[in-house]
């Protein structure tokens, strides 16, 4: 039996089989690219953008670009913000010292900052390698009205749906129908005018636009992972500078105290922008290396964004590219086809996890490495789906729905036996001695226990059935981890819980470097064993919140205890909430919170999470000892 088993497991890829593998295979491939048309890829394709960028190797800094950082210490220096118009002259003549070949002056001018406006207006005048900037997206911000409109870019950059930037707008048109450059391309076209490389139009795409013979691919709404994005303008993806220091940053004291290289001026373009966290001038950006992950200072993205024109042209870096459409969705099909016939072609079952997973690494390496040495920007996400499940899922689906139906049918069939066996056997026999009315009295005693008997033998066919059913006295947090057993007493149950979570690899839990905990005997009289799991996962789920979400933790204090005729389980850290994407969940409310909001309920208790001053969260549940009765109008009286 056992040889035919595996026969027929590996027969199950073959033509004669072509309705469980060939049509299953077919319909995953059509929803894949459904699911893709209709944007439901999106976002996850964008994240992988963002982890490719950010996992390439550094590259060396681009010594073109120089920032010069307005920080916190910067205006507590000047005394006042927003930085007066003679705080922005001053810096300009000290630059000048250095001949720069441009300055882009990130900060927002369209009304005078007294003191000092006449002198800004002399210097700006006197400086014509000085842009200012504007916004002309909404809510628009006019642009400086001392400068010329040829002396002035807008900082405006397009977020995606999720918050976060992978786009340069590089022109667009307002709504008096005047065209605008931005801030990145108006240094970056004034930098490359010095050396005779000009800004005009595209050749193979008239629309784009070039500078000198490197022409700036354009995006689309459906280029590369996007689905029916605004493409309105002229826009190019951001490939952003690898590494934890593209550029050279100098704070305001520095220059103005002179402690600067001057080769880091001459000649080169200089950012001047606000880094202060006070002004959130902060944008959503994942690809960046940044001390604040997701989070870079406006002026470093304007960088960003320079760099990748000149790198371009000068230094014939790749800008991020895609394939036609058509050519992304034959590259899904191929390989989603690809785990199909991997799966034909592999000998045994036992081989496909190692080949399904050294095939996705290959996709997921190749990928890598076409867009950090080409640029080029494939689908990843929806390949490595239709690949897997063809090649994986749906296998390994057929193989233990083949295997348990197999299972089930010869359990089935034992039972079934067992049960014919006993009624052809002794249920007949008995049915006749029961039939049997002869002799009443010599019955008296006898029927009763033949009564019995007959009863018993009929409940081996129930009492098999409930013996195939799961156990359900233990729970499983983790399928590495040993299960936990709900019939031991709770707080030792709660401890279990508490030290294998905190086994897992979240980020806030390296930061902790004092643990405060407390697990006393609890009193529990009437708790079933699905109270004791969902107090488990309650502890395991405010535990999970810290690890996640906690930033900064150095202290967690964990009570689970009974006093005051109360028990106790309360979880409190003293960390700060991460910044996260719009998609990410919060510290407070959730899934978590409804199912202990009815834990409680089901407790007759009280579930609260607040914040503890001056940081940090408490996340507690209290129930009562004797808990009210609860009374079944229903039940019979006694």
């Amino acid at each position: 039996m056992a040889t035919q088993h595996r026969l027929q497991i590996g027969a199950l890829p073959g033509l004669s089989n072509w309705k469980r593998s060939l049509l299953p295979g077919l319909t995953v491939l059509g929803l894949v690219v459904l699911a893709r048309l209709l944007g439901l890829f999106q976002g996850l394709e964008w994240r992988a953008l963002d982890t490719f960028l950010r996992l390439r190797p550094a590259e060396p800094l681009d010594q073109r670009v120089l920032i010069v950082s307005i920080d916190d210490a910067s205006i507590q220096q000047i005394g006042t913000y927003p930085v007066p118009d003679q705080v922005v002259a001053q810096l300009l003549q000290t630059l000048a010292q250095y001949q720069p070949r441009t300055v882009g002056i990130d900060i927002f001018r369209d009304f005078a900052v007294e003191p000092g406006h006449q002198n800004l207006l002399d210097t700006v005048a006197a400086l014509p390698y000085v842009f200012g900037i504007e916004k002309v997206l909404e809510p628009a911000v006019p642009p400086p009205p001392f400068l010329p409109p040829e002396r002035v870019g807008f900082s405006d950059f397009i977020g995606d749906r999720d918050g976060f930037i992978r786009r340069s707008l590089l022109g667009t048109i307002d709504g008096a129908g005047d065209y605008h450059f931005s801030l990145a391309l108006r240094l970056a076209e004034h930098y490359l005018a010095a050396e005779q490389v000009l800004l005009s139009n595209g050749i193979q795409d008239p629309a784009a636009m070039r500078l000198g013979e490197t022409e700036l691919t354009q995006f689309r709404a459906d280029s590369g992972g996007y689905v029916g994005a605004d493409a309105g303008g002229n826009q190019v993806l951001l490939n952003v500078r690898s590494g934890a220091n593209p550029f050279r940053i100098v704070s305001y004291q520095d220059l103005m105290a002179g402690n600067i290289d001057p080769t880091w001026v001459r000649d080169q373009i200089v950012l001047v922008g606000i880094t202060s966290l006070s002004t959130k001038d902060v944008v959503n950006s994942a690809a960046v290396v940044a001390d604040n992950p997701g989070l870079v200072n406006g002026v470093e993205l304007q960088a960003h964004a320079i760099s990748q024109l000149l790198s371009a042209v000068q230094d014939g870096r790749p800008l991020l590219r895609v394939w036609p459409e058509g050519w992304e969705y034959l590259w899904i099909v191929l390989w989603g086809g690809a785990g199909m016939v991997l799966v034909r072609w592999l000998p045994t079952p036992s081989a496909y996890l190692p080949v399904i997973v050294l095939s996705g690494l290959g996709l997921l390496g190749g990928s890598f490495v076409l867009l950090w040495l080409g640029g080029w920007w494939i689908p990843v996400v929806p390949t490595l789906v239709a690949f897997t499940l063809n090649g994986l899922v749906l296998p390994g689906f057929y193989l233990y729905d083949q295997t348990l139906r197999s299972r089930i049918d010869e359990r089935q069939r034992v039972i079934d036996q067992t049960y014919d066996a006993i009624h052809n056997g002794p249920l007949q026999t008995l049915a006749q001695v029961l039939r049997q009315e002869d002799d009443e009295r010599s019955w008296e005693q006898t029927l009763p226990k033949l009564h019995d008997l007959n009863r018993e033998l009929r409940d081996i066919y129930n009492m098999l059935l409930k013996e195939s059913q799961p156990q359900s006295n233990q729970l499983s947090l983790d399928s590495s981890q040993r299960p936990l057993d709900l019939q031991n007493p709770l707080h030792e149950v709660l401890y279990a819980v508490y030290t294998q979570t905190l086994e897992r690899d979240f980020p806030h839990f390296k930061s902790i470097r004092v643990h405060v905990v407390k697990f006393e005997p609890m009193v529990v009289p009437r708790l079933t064993l699905e109270d004791k799991r969902a107090l488990c996962r309650f502890l395991e789920e405010a535990l999970c919140n810290v690890g996640k979400y906690a930033q900064g933790t150095t202290r967690l204090t964990v009570t689970c205890l009974c006093a005051n005729g109360e028990n106790l389980i309360r979880v409190q850290d003293n960390g700060q909430a991460a910044s996260a994407a719009p998609a990410a969940p919060p510290r407070v409310g959730g899934r978590g919170t409804q199912q202990a909001q009815q834990l409680a309920r089901r407790l007759r208790g009280e579930f609260l999470r607040s914040h503890v001053s001056p940081k940090g969260m408490c996340c507690e549940l209290r129930w009562p000892v004797q808990p009210p009765r609860r009374w079944n109008f229903l039940a019979p009286k006694q």
